[in-house]
């Protein structure tokens, strides 16, 4: 039984500052000595670097579309095992999901199968009376969706505040915190959202604790926190990544790291450390070698768009990764590895061990995608079904090698990334919770290296 208190940060549309209360949420309720667990609906990468910032703990993610609904909840209980709290920001409009799939992977199901109340944050900047009517609308839309209160934010005075509040009496829901409009809180963004924690360090570690303040002194936090007790105990069992892995030495995995490689999921390595890896994490922008005895690589996504002449620069880390590859080492790159591991990107040598070349565009490439292994990798099986998304605003030329990595069937049938000797290269970012034997066929080929 999962029993920990719990709290759903939802709005009803992007923008509206869901990031800044579920952020301030968690810094303020952990500065009052609490443990609290950070969840992200969805695929998003980046605001879970700031909710582990607010609260410690690694920001974990729940996508009813990439890891199916059933896991939605044990994923939740893993992360959230011993927490005094947990706060779950959503993602864009609380019903808005998976394109043309109805509710799935959107806030409200995520809600519903943690049975979690909601807390709605409004963007109230042009709005006084009609609150009521949005707030009305959205409250019963769905009948299981219980919302428990409203967090107005963007306010401008207090006479706006009492024209919300007088008209929020009427629709029976607690106004929960009242956030007045404050440019010092933002946090920059660029092509793909908000700058990630790790380039902007100092300023990211002020930033939430502006949130965390802000949120502080507009919302309940008792009130808030007697609405979180409300939600009823969970019977799922918590998902383990725990696996019996062949006895013998534990294969050495490096993972990249560092602010140009910032997009991971944590139940990666939890993964591959079950399936029996001792995993290493080296920063390409920094170190100049690979860790002592890498068997394997593992490079992620990330920003190396930002970092290309940096990257670039870094000959000797280049030539060590093009020797793993080259030896046939299994490696496993997403999106920014995907380019890392390309001939050039924007005019920068990167490593060239796929004879390809990468630059900036200006469409930008999201969504969730439906793929199939093509080949035989140290990644997956042919005939492998895995579902995942893409995220980037870059191209790669040609986008598929001579043996293609996954044989796409969503939203296009097409053919992308490459496989050749121990490489599974692509712009598919995965999550392995889904299909945990990806990690253990990794392991496996790094152990009979």
């Amino acid at each position: 039984m999962v029993s920990t208190p719990r709290l759903v940060i939802a709005a009803p549309a992007s923008n509206s500052g869901k990031t800044t209360v579920a952020t301030g949420l968690m810094a303020a309720f952990a500065a009052r000595g609490l443990a609290v667990s950070p969840h992200k609906v969805g695929p998003d990468y980046i605001d879970p670097g700031y909710h582990s910032l607010a609260t410690g703990r690694p920001g974990r993610n729940l996508d009813a579309y990439m890891c199916g609904p059933e896991l939605v909840a044990p994923l939740f209980a893993h992360g959230a095992a011993g927490c005094d709290l947990a706060v779950v920001e959503g993602v864009m409009g609380l019903y808005d999901g998976a394109s043309g799939q109805g509710e799935l992977a959107s806030t409200a199901q995520v809600a519903k199968l943690l049975k979690a109340p909601v807390v709605l944050v409004v963007d109230a900047s042009s709005q006084s009376r009609s609150v009521a009517a949005l707030v009305h609308g959205f409250a019963s839309w769905d009948p299981e969706v219980r919302i428990g209160g409203v967090i107005l934010n963007k306010v401008a005075s207090d006479r706006h505040e009492a024209l919300l509040r007088d008209a929020l009496d009427e629709s029976g829901l607690p106004v929960l915190g009242v956030l007045r409009r404050a440019p010092q809180v933002a946090t920059p963004s660029r092509h793909l959202g908000l700058v990630p924690v790790a380039e902007r360090q100092g300023d990211a570690v002020d930033a939430v604790r502006a949130m965390g303040e802000r949120v502080r002194a507009g919302c309940d936090l008792d009130a808030l926190m007697a609405l979180a007790r409300t939600a009823p105990a969970l019977a799922d069992e918590a998902w383990e990544p725990a696996y019996a892995p062949a006895e013998g030495p534990r294969p050495v995995v490096a993972v990249a790291g560092g602010a140009a490689f910032t997009f991971a999921y944590a139940e990666h390595t939890e993964l591959l450390t079950a399936a029996g890896a001792e995993v290493v994490v080296f920063d390409p922008l920094r170190d100049e070698k690979l860790p002592a005895g890498t068997a394997g690589l593992v490079i992620g996504g990330g920003f190396p768009e930002m970092y290309a002449p940096e990257l670039s620069a870094n000959e000797l880390l280049r030539r060590a990764v093009t020797e793993l590859a080259l030896s046939g080492a299994p490696v496993a790159a997403e999106c920014a590895g995907l380019l890392y591991l390309a001939r050039e990107l924007d005019g920068k040598p990167m490593c060239g061990v796929l004879d390809a070349t990468a630059r900036m565009s200006e469409r930008l490439t999201l969504g969730y995608r439906q793929a199939v292994a093509v080949s035989d990798s140290p990644l997956a099986a042919a005939g492998t079904r895995l579902r995942g998304h893409e995220f980037h605003r870059t191209v790669l030329e040609p986008g598929a090698g001579p043996v293609p990595a996954w044989g796409m069937h969503q939203p296009e049938r097409r053919v992308e990334g490459y496989v050749q000797r121990g490489v599974h290269a692509s712009y598919l970012h995965t999550h392995w919770a889904a299909s945990p034997e990806v990690a253990r066929r990794f392991v496996e080929h790094c152990r009979a290296r």
